[in-house]
């Protein structure tokens, strides 16, 4: 039994094919079943269908999992969301208006610590074209050296030194991850890897989901990652990258991504305070302009569903040639998550985003 209409599911994945994509994957999981839609190619040259369980690298939904260790260590009296990062990391945050005493757990996690984004640092971002992803693709990076970049440039702003919990200003940076990664080995004495395995990938049964630090290819099945560079007419094979490690390193499938969001909202791995916690939400002013009302809590997004007074719990990201993105209504009890391996750089991708937003909205708000 499927609690949702392939159909309609296979006209949304059409859709994103049609506006751009060279493949998309796309499942709906229910109480009363999964639903899975499939468009486009895994391989432009081969032209094989896209497989049904297609490996994918998710992105920012690492995040979420990130979020989901660090509150457990909370629940555990192990860690206190207002402790600040110069507590367990001293010096790590210092140096050009840079002050760990200032930034809290909150703060990481709910991305108002004003920190600067280490992505803009690295060679990459100097040169977007193929040859700098080539160049580039296999350099591993530790997170306390991605933090070294990001802090050799002065903050967007320093939290309050009364209440730095309390900063509701909003700026995505990867760093406040790579920080919240770097806590969690500090507190356990273990990597990030094994805590989210432990956790959360193990004891949800997510037996396609991994982190695998710094190998830079997916299992199989997978689809190729296709990327359109700034000025490019030729989409370029970008399969193959080191990834981050606790903001965006982890490879899983649609179906594990969307156990996960379900366990999560559903509560399975948080106490009712921590995930009280995890919902209490700033505005997200920086992702304004794709999800108009979009709000920003622990490690999980919360957006409104056109024309109706619900809303979705959602995170997403892009790694070069892919998106994640997804959403799980607020109990747990409905979720959807696509893969879509293409990624254009400039406004290009704006129609196959909004394809995919009208898909997960269509997925989340029709009755059963």
């Amino acid at each position: 039994m499927s609690g949702y209409d392939r159909n309609a599911l296979q006209l949304g994945v059409d859709a994103i094919v049609a506006a751009g994509a060279t493949g998309v994957l796309a499942e709906v999981q229910t109480a009363a079943g999964v639903t899975v839609a499939r468009g486009g190619v895994a391989d432009l040259a081969t032209r094989a269908p896209m497989p049904w369980n297609a490996y994918y690298r998710i992105s920012d939904d690492t995040k979420t999992f990130t979020a989901t260790v660090v509150l457990q260590l909370v629940d555990e009296g192990r860690l206190a969301l207002t402790d600040t990062v110069e507590k367990w990391l001293p010096g790590v945050v210092r140096g050009n208006g840079n002050d760990g005493d200032r930034i809290t757990v909150a703060n990481l996690l709910r991305q108002t610590s004003g920190l600067r984004e280490y992505d803009k640092q690295l060679p990459m971002a100097a040169d977007i074209t193929p040859g700098g992803y080539r160049r580039e693709r296999f350099h591993a990076f530790r997170p306390r050296e991605l933090v070294h970049l990001a802090t050799r440039q002065p903050p967007h702003w320093v939290p309050d030194a009364s209440d730095p919990a309390g900063e509701t200003r909003f700026i995505p940076a990867n760093t406040n991850y790579a920080l919240a990664g770097m806590l969690v080995e500090q507190v356990t004495g273990h990597s990030w890897e094994r805590e989210t395995h432990e956790r959360v990938i193990e004891p949800l049964g997510l037996r396609h989901t991994l982190t695998p630090g710094t190998c830079a290819y997916l299992p199989q099945p997978s689809a190729t990652a296709y990327t359109r560079f700034p000025g490019a007419e030729a989409l370029t094979d970008t399969s193959i990258i080191v990834p981050p490690g606790p903001d965006r390193g982890i490879i899983s499938t649609t179906s594990d991504l969307n156990t996960f969001f379900r366990a999560l909202l559903g509560g399975r791995l948080l106490s009712a305070d921590r995930m009280a916690q995890m919902r209490e939400t700033v505005e997200a002013t920086a992702w304004a302009r794709t999800w108009p009302g979009v709000r920003y809590g622990l490690g999980l997004a919360w957006r409104p569903l056109e024309g109706r007074d619900a809303g979705i719990w959602f995170h997403g990201g892009t790694m070069p040639g892919t998106v994640s993105q997804g959403g799980v209504s607020a109990d747990g009890g409905r979720s959807v998550a696509t893969l879509t391996s293409t990624y254009t750089f400039g406004t290009e991708q704006d129609a196959v985003d909004e394809a995919i937003t009208t898909l997960v909205d269509r997925a989340l708000s029709t009755p059963e």
